[in-house]
C-alpha cells in the first residue's frame, strides 16, 4: 500500500479510490498526519513553506505539485525526495489566456474598457490586429506549443524559441536557442514568454531585447514575472506594447507605476485559473498514485531528490 496525503478532504473525494492507496489528508498549517506518508500533494500555488514541511515526515519519497512551475520549491526539499510538477494540466487555460491578451491589446480591448467606464463611444481607428502578425514564442515547452496550436487559425507566423536549439514540429520549422534571441526579435511583432523562472532566464527580456524591437511591438508574459525586466520595460511603455499575466513583483504593489503605464494590460495571475483545471488535476491525480503503487517511475518528474 501507499500512502497519499491530499491537502484537503475536497482532493480526496474528487480523486475517489485507487487500489494500492491509503489517502489521508495533510494542511501544511498542520501537523504531519501519524500515517508514514509516501506521496505528498502539496495546495495549489503553495509557497516553498507548504512543501518543507515533508521535512517533518521522512517516509515521503515524492512531492506533487498542483502547479507547471517549480522553480522556487527545489531548493526547500529534503535530500531524497523527489518532485513532479503539473505538467499538461495548465497548458490549454495559460494558451486561451495568452492568446487573449494578444488580442486584447492588438484590438484595444483594453481602450474600450477604460471608455465603457466613462460612457464614451470611441471613434473607429485600424488597430494591429493578429492576421499575418509574426509572433515569436519565448519558451517552446508544452505551454509553449499549446499557444502555438491555437495561434495557427489566426493565420501568423510563429517562431519558437527554447534554452537550445532542436528540430521543428508539426507547428513551427525549427525551434531556436536562446542565443539567437536577439537577432530574432527585430523580425517579429508580438513577443510571448512562457519562460520558467530561473537564473538562466532571469530578465532575459531586458533592455537589450527590449530595445531590439520595433516601435509597437507586444509583449506579453503568461510565464514568470522574473523573465522581464520591470524597469527595462517602464522605460520602453508607450514605445511598446506590454500584457502581463505575472509580474516582478508580485503581486504588484498598488500604486506601482506599472499599473498606469501607456500600452500596459495586466491580469493578476490567473493563467491556468480555469474550471478545466480541478478534472485535469484529478485526473493527473490518479496517474500519478497508479504509477506509484504499481513501483513505477513518476509522471512529470522534475527533480529526481
Amino acid at each position: 500500500m501507499v500512502t497519499v496525503s491530499f491537502p484537503d478532504r475536497s482532493w480526496l473525494d474528487d480523486v475517489g479510490p485507487v487500489d494500492g492507496m491509503t489517502p489521508v489528508v495533510w494542511d501544511p498549517r498542520t501537523g504531519p498526519p501519524g500515517e508514514a506518508v509516501d506521496l505528498y500533494i502539496a495546495p495549489y500555488m503553495t509557497r516553498p513553506d507548504g512543501v518543507a514541511v515533508v521535512a517533518e515526515q521522512p517516509s515521503v519519497r515524492l512531492v506533487q505539485l498542483l502547479s507547471a512551475g517549480f522553480d522556487n520549491i527545489v531548493p526547500v526539499l529534503p535530500d531524497g525526495v523527489a518532485l513532479a510538477n503539473a505538467k499538461g494540466v495548465h497548458d490549454a487555460a495559460t494558451a486561451e489566456l495568452a492568446l487573449a491578451l494578444v488580442l486584447a491589446s492588438q484590438r484595444g480591448f483594453d481602450e474600450f474598457a477604460w471608455a465603457q467606464a466613462k460612457g464614451e463611444w470611441l471613434p473607429r481607428q485600424f488597430r494591429p490586429g493578429l492576421a499575418d502578425k509574426r509572433v515569436l514564442v519565448l519558451g517552446y515547452g508544452s505551454v509553449g506549443r499549446a499557444i502555438a496550436e491555437r495561434l495557427a487559425p489566426f493565420e501568423v507566423t510563429t517562431t519558437a524559441v527554447a534554452a537550445r536549439a532542436r528540430a521543428g514540429d508539426d507547428l513551427v520549422d525549427a525551434v531556436h536557442g536562446t542565443d539567437e534571441l536577439l537577432d530574432l526579435l527585430p523580425e517579429h511583432d508580438i513577443v510571448i514568454s512562457v519562460l520558467p523562472g530561473s537564473d538562466a532566464t532571469a530578465q532575459m527580456l531586458g533592455e537589450e531585447a527590449l530595445s531590439a524591437l520595433a516601435d509597437g511591438s507586444l509583449v506579453v508574459n503568461v510565464g514568470r514575472g522574473t523573465a522581464l525586466d520591470t524597469e527595462a520595460a517602464l522605460r520602453h511603455a508607450g514605445r511598446l506594447r506590454f500584457a502581463l499575466d505575472v509580474t516582478d513583483p508580485e503581486p504588484l504593489p498598488e500604486g506601482h507605476p506599472l499599473w498606469s503605464a501607456p500600452g500596459v494590460i495586466i491580469s493578476p495571475h490567473v493563467g491556468g485559473v480555469t474550471e478545466a483545471f480541478r478534472p485535469r488535476a484529478v485526473t493527473m491525480l490518479r496517474r500519478q498514485i497508479a504509477a506509484m503503487v504499481a513501483g513505477e517511475q513518476p509522471i512529470n518528474l522534475v527533480h529526481a531528490g
